[in-house]
């Protein structure tokens, strides 16, 4: 219990970073396209999605 601070600390960087990464991979895909995707938003949320899992995933792995 005693690291609940720093734990919720580490979830909002990395949530941040996430949020940078999924809209950079984004914008990675829709260049290397051509054009922008039509469902850019459910794209976004679904790189979002799965990199969140992940990424929590490791903290809890790690953090005990």
């Amino acid at each position: 219990m005693e690291h609940a601070p720093l734990q919720f600390l580490i979830f909002t960087v990395v949530a941040v970073a996430l949020y940078f990464f999924a809209n950079g991979l984004l914008g990675v895909m829709e260049r290397r396209r051509g054009k922008p995707f039509a469902d850019r938003s459910l794209i976004f949320f679904g790189i979002l999605l799965v990199s969140a899992v992940l990424a929590f995933k490791v903290i809890q792995i790690v953090a005990g």
